[in-house]
């Protein structure tokens, strides 16, 4: 079938997440395959896409990377309508940046039911490359995942890689599966 007889669909992703956590950079890593070592500040929001192709569909996924910090709150009611999933990164660094964007999950939560409904919400802990992996309690974080009904938390690290296509690509799967009209 050529691509234009594929039935094609647009798919929003909201990724959200404090300001300095990675959220540019995982989608970066995913989409493009690169790492930029220099931290920009997202203005607003950034938009991303990626297209995945079956034998029928052409699925277009739009990233929106929205702004972590707090000047751009006001902004963010805009930026989440018509979403279909979200993913809410934290970083895993042992510091006052790691400890709040951990904290901030479920506030971050909360935004996202309050202006999506139920959406699939994944957790990326991510900069596992600036810890010992073995120092992340994974059963106290599935725990947290199950008692706030997170969809799945990945262990990811846009700096290396690890991680981040397996979960970007648990979350294609999942969207796929949620449409009957796509196969899986």
């Amino acid at each position: 079938m050529s691509d234009s007889e594929k039935k094609k669909e647009k798919v929003k992703v909201t990724v959200i997440g404090d300001g300095g956590v990675g959220k540019t950079s995982l989608i970066q890593r995913f989409t493009q395959g690169t790492f930029q070592k220099d931290y920009i500040k997202t203005i607003g929001a950034q938009i991303s896409n990626y297209k995945v192709d079956s034998e029928e569909y052409r699925i277009e996924l739009l990233f929106w990377d929205i702004a972590g910090q707090d000047d751009f709150h006001f902004l963010r009611p805009s930026f989440y309508r018509a979403s279909k999933a979200a993913i809410i990164v934290y970083s895993l660094e042992e510091n006052d940046l790691g400890m709040r964007s951990f904290e901030n999950i479920l506030t971050w939560q909360t935004d996202v039911k309050e202006f999506c409904g139920d959406i699939p919400i994944l957790i990326f802990a991510n900069k596992v490359d600036l810890i010992n992996e073995e120092r992340v309690n994974k059963a106290q974080l599935q725990n947290y995942i199950n008692k706030h009904n997170f969809l799945k938390y990945f262990i990811t690290s846009a700096l290396t890689g690890q991680g981040v296509h397996e979960a970007f690509n648990f979350l294609i799967k999942k969207l796929k599966k949620e449409r009957r009209d796509i196969s899986p």
